[in-house]
């Protein structure tokens, strides 16, 4: 099975209808299999006095929380038509809802799956409403404990979501290397026995790209058409020729994983008889003269008897002349 690979633009579209859609055109073109933004209002999302994260204030200054995100919203019906513009575009278009209006909104639109974002793992309303359509769910567990985790997956599968998708995180953005803790994939994997994959908030494109290496079925990245663009995400997004690269070096990597059977492969299958060695005539042999170590020696091409059957060969004796470096027949 491929890797799921979601490209997270997020509000990369600093509240642009014309900026998602350049958005689209290059998830696509990098070859992502889906597209993701962030449907919400702003006044049901955060109170008025909620402040900022280190981040955010560090990309878009000072004011509240509220303020910033509300220069970030779509509307209903351009989120209606961004949808439209990804099914001609032929990508999947996928929105996280952040607010029980944008649920029901989301929901019209018809969309495969739920993805759960880190900061909502701990809202039982939210978690409720969305298990209740009974479509499957992809969670992402930033911040989270394994307690916490066990307990949003309980809600989930009681009120009607069984087909669970974890996806391993770190909030931070960006988030240094020595916080990724990619191992932690396995633990999941083996604790609640599903697929786990990895959304990703470092620099770069070698952690989603190790992440595939070690099982992630789903990668998600941010991504950005321009990181120096004002906002609170784009400095730890990647630019559209970075996607590509690690798009093509996530699908390079589930080629390479293979089928775990250790045996030649059809690439390499040539190369036998040429690496490796047969026992040939160390010197001129006599017919009728008995085989020995004095009179044998092993060399390439590996298209004779195998030096595997040595002892087989010693002691027999020479049923015609050899000529040094011939093969060995018996």
């Amino acid at each position: 099975m491929s890797v799921y690979i979601i490209a997270e633009a997020g509000v990369n579209h600093n509240g642009s209808f014309e900026l998602a859609c350049r958005l689209v055109d290059a998830a696509k073109e990098a070859g992502a299999d889906c597209i993701k933004f962030q449907t919400f209002k702003a006044e049901k999302l955060v109170s008025k006095d909620a402040g900022k994260a280190a981040y955010q204030q560090e990309m878009t200054g000072g004011g509240s929380q509220q303020d910033m995100l509300r220069k970030l919203e779509l509307s209903f019906d351009e989120f209606l038509r961004l949808k439209e513009y990804c099914e001609k575009k032929e990508i999947r278009f996928l929105s996280t809802p952040f607010d029980f209006e944008s649920i029901r909104f989301l929901e019209s639109l018809d969309m495969p799956f739920w993805k759960i974002p880190s900061g909502e793992v701990t809202n039982l309303p939210y978690l409720v409403a969305l298990a209740k359509t009974g479509k499957p769910v992809i969670l992402s567990t930033g911040m989270c404990t394994m307690k916490e985790i066990e307990a949003a997956i309980q809600v989930l599968k009681e009120n009607g979501t069984e087909d669970i998708r974890l996806l391993h995180c770190n909030t931070e953005y960006p988030t240094p290397f020595e916080d990724v803790n990619l191992n932690a994939m396995k633990t999941m994997r083996e604790a609640f026995g599903c697929e786990v994959g990895y959304s990703d908030h470092t620099r770069g494109i070698e952690v989603p790209i190790a992440a595939a290496a070690l099982g992630a079925t789903v990668i998600e990245k941010h991504f950005t058409l321009d990181r120096t663009m004002e906002g609170p995400d784009h400095k730890a997004s990647l630019e559209p020729d970075e996607l590509a690269a690690m798009v093509q070096g996530i699908r390079h990597i589930e080629k390479a994983l293979g089928s775990g059977i250790k045996e030649p492969s059809p690439s390499e299958k040539k190369n036998i008889a040429v690496a490796r060695k047969s026992i040939v005539a160390g010197r001129p042999i006599r017919q009728g003269e008995v085989f020995s170590e004095e009179n044998l020696a092993v060399k390439r091409p590996g298209t004779g008897i195998s030096p595997m059957k040595w002892n087989d060969v010693l002691g027999n004796r020479a049923k015609r002349d050899f000529e040094e470096d011939e093969l060995i027949e018996l």
